[in-house]
């Protein structure tokens, strides 16, 4: 499946070593203006190759609108974009064609299509996720005229955590940390993995500001359920906590639930979401990186063969694939409010009856 979404729907295509990647969205009103910097701008906070925390990879991630677009708005037909691939080394991977990488989609991908793009990983690199990012751009335009922002961080590195969250931060910070008072821990742990040979994961905490009370459907497309699909859907994520998440299991419900005033919650242990749909506090999420898989240790596995090998590593690799992560994470927060805005239309006769008056 390359598509994501009901109403505002994204599909995305290509490879890491091919000519381009890119994303086709569709359910973008018409008339919505199309900011092609703004665009820009967070692709390039996402591109690769910026420091010394992130792969070493030279890709400029320079965005190109073929469809959808004119004079600077939306048309309300589909919103096609590219990206074209620069610095692809494919030599790289000669030497693991006939061998699974440790900790990576190779071994699934193999047994599920009798074949593999060992180049980079192909179609399950998260080179691919550029497009979301671009895809979610333009959500956040949309989204952006009815007050709703989004902001992402890092909140933990290798066990790390954040004692505070200052989301404006992680804008004059190379790892995107959200608690300045652990910033050099957190960049110490990644270079040491680095220098290792080894890498380390992390964990990005997103958050959206402004949701309307009721965003989600009630039962098979809640806010949170699509919102956790949606992290999940991004490599190398292998958690997902909404608000309070695992703590709530410990807690009592005297201790977990949020006091109702005239005012609003009290509190917002459940992360904005009540019901599976927004209660109009902020949505926190956490989403949690495991270690990128790529390291320059020698290690065991099989061939296709299945025979014993060991296997090591080239290429240029993130030591920590959560920095870059974050910035995803954010771009599919935007892609799911999208989608649940448009969906949420029509859903009283009230509301209806006053968009055709």
């Amino acid at each position: 499946m390359n598509r994501f979404g009901e109403r505002f729907c994204i599909s995305t295509f290509g490879e890491s070593h091919g000519k381009a990647i890119g994303c086709m969205l569709d359910g973008v009103p018409a008339g919505l203006a199309i900011d092609e910097a703004y665009i820009q701008s967070e692709l390039d906070r996402r591109k690769p190759g910026q420091n010394e925390f992130a792969t070493a990879r030279k890709e400029d991630d320079k965005v190109e609108i073929l469809s959808g677009v004119f004079e600077g708005l939306s048309t309300g037909t589909s919103i096609m974009m590219v990206i074209y691939n620069t610095d692809q080394k494919s030599g790289d991977y000669s030497n693991v064609k006939d061998i699974f990488r440790p900790g990576h989609a190779d071994f699934t991908y193999f047994h599920k299509y009798g074949l593999r793009d060992y180049r980079g990983g192909g179609r399950s690199s998260a080179r691919e996720t550029a497009a979301r990012v671009a895809g979610g751009a333009v959500a956040k335009l949309m989204l952006k005229i009815l007050g709703i922002d989004f902001a992402s961080g890092i909140s933990a590195i290798h066990g790390i955590e954040s004692q505070n969250l200052n989301f404006e931060y992680p804008k004059n910070s190379p790892i995107y940390a959200l608690d300045p008072s652990v910033e050099e821990a957190q960049k110490a742990a990644i270079l040491e993995a680095k220098n290792a040979h080894d890498s380390v994961g992390g964990v990005a905490t997103v958050k959206i500001s402004g949701l309307p009370i009721g965003l989600g459907e009630g039962l098979y497309y809640k806010l949170d359920a699509v919102l956790a699909s949606a992290m999940m859907g991004i490599n190398a994520v292998k958690a997902v906590e909404i608000g309070e998440g695992i703590h709530s299991a410990e807690l009592l419900a005297s201790e977990n639930n949020d006091s109702i005033t005239p005012n609003g919650f009290k509190t917002n242990h459940s992360g904005g979401i009540l019901g599976g749909m927004s209660n109009g506090d902020d949505v926190l999420l956490r989403v949690h990186f495991k270690p990128t898989p790529s390291i320059f240790i020698e290690q065991e596995s099989t061939n296709t063969d299945n025979e014993s090998v060991s296997v090591s590593l080239k290429g240029r690799h993130d030591p920590c694939v959560a920095v870059r992560g974050s910035v995803v994470a954010e771009s599919m927060a935007a892609l799911v409010c999208a989608d649940m805005v448009l969906l949420n239309m029509g859903r009283t006769m009230s509301g209806l009856q006053g968009y055709y008056k």
